[in-house]
């Protein structure tokens, strides 16, 4: 399995680099464990349909290992594992990255959320370390660097598809995260990649 380095960064690195559970005393073990057996069995390449199995079942299991790892995590934990957790913040962080674009102000993720603003405030930089707004700031250019880096829509489409009213501010604040505007972006990441898919390339 794979994903976007950066968008996959903000939960991911909240793992350690290998871990241990134990399935079989879970509600869910029977299923998982028979699921890991199914995929074993659809290792033959003549099976129609296989790699469709095979890239479904992998995400169901990867999503439900998070959630187990989740589920055991010590009640002191804070990072992104822990904060999506929480019922109220995790509430926030869903509504963020369902609709990165919607004009989210610290009163209606708050309302959303069911909590007041200063408890939000509160316990989102417990858990993340910073406001709701610098992170729904930070998603929007994650996935700006994203769109830039897999479609052909200009930079004014991607300013608008992430919630930026202007291409101009999308601009500014994307070079403030990135170091380079989005333009250069978009030509540093597809020359690297130019480069890598080379035959050229020993890799």
């Amino acid at each position: 399995m794979a994903c976007d380095t950066r968008l996959g960064k903000v939960f991911l690195s909240g793992l350690p680099p290998v871990f241990k559970l134990s399935i079989r005393n879970k509600p869910s073990g029977r299923w998982l464990e028979n699921s890991i057996h199914f995929s074993v069995d659809q290792a033959d390449p003549s099976q129609p349909g296989r790699e469709a199995v095979l890239a479904k079942l992998s995400e169901v299991l990867f999503v439900e290992t998070l959630r187990a790892y989740i589920a055991e995590l010590p009640p002191n934990q804070t990072g992104w594992l822990a904060s999506a957790r929480d019922p109220e913040i995790g509430r926030a962080l869903a509504l963020m990255h369902r609709n990165p674009a919607h004009p989210w102000t610290i009163a209606s993720l708050a309302k959303e959320a069911g909590i007041s603003r200063s408890v939000l405030a509160e316990r989102f930089h417990h858990y993340l370390n910073e406001t709701p707004m610098a992170y729904l700031t930070r998603w929007r250019l994650q996935l700006g660097g994203q769109m830039l880096s897999s479609t052909s829509y200009s930079v004014a489409q991607i300013a608008a598809e992430v919630g930026y009213e202007s291409e101009a501010a999308f601009n500014r604040a994307f070079k403030r995260e990135f170091a380079i505007p989005p333009a250069r972006f978009r030509s540093q990441v597809r020359s690297d990649h130019r480069k890598l898919s080379s035959p050229e390339n020993p890799n």
